[in-house]
């Protein structure tokens, strides 16, 4: 049985360019919604350099990245991965769903 989905936003709250932040139902943990160009991407809000929110940072919408506030790390929207020091290490990228006009993301791990 997979973990239940979370609730985000309608797809109307989260335009093109914009990043939103909820926290999954069942783990806690807290997970931030990208727009990029109409796709909708998910990652750990926790920078993997030092445990800080990728939410605080950020968002290139033109280069498809986020980078963290706190040292400049950064990291692809897309799958997570980490683009520069000094951050080496991913974080955690997670399923995105739109169903009946509504954004969904579920921790998976």
């Amino acid at each position: 049985m997979s973990a239940p989905w979370t609730y985000v936003c309608t797809t109307a709250e989260l335009l093109p360019g914009e990043m939103k932040t909820v926290f999954d139902e069942v783990t806690g943990t807290a997970i931030v919604v990208f727009n990029l160009d109409g796709d909708l991407y998910a990652l750990e809000d926790r920078c993997s350099h030092e445990d800080f929110e990728l939410s605080a940072g950020h968002f290139d919408a033109a280069g498809g990245d986020v980078e963290c506030v706190l040292h400049g790390a950064r990291f692809d929207v897309r799958d997570g991965r980490a683009l520069c020091a000094p951050a080496y290490e991913p974080v955690a990228k997670f399923p995105v769903k739109v169903e009946d006009g509504g954004v969904y993301v579920r921790d998976d791990r």
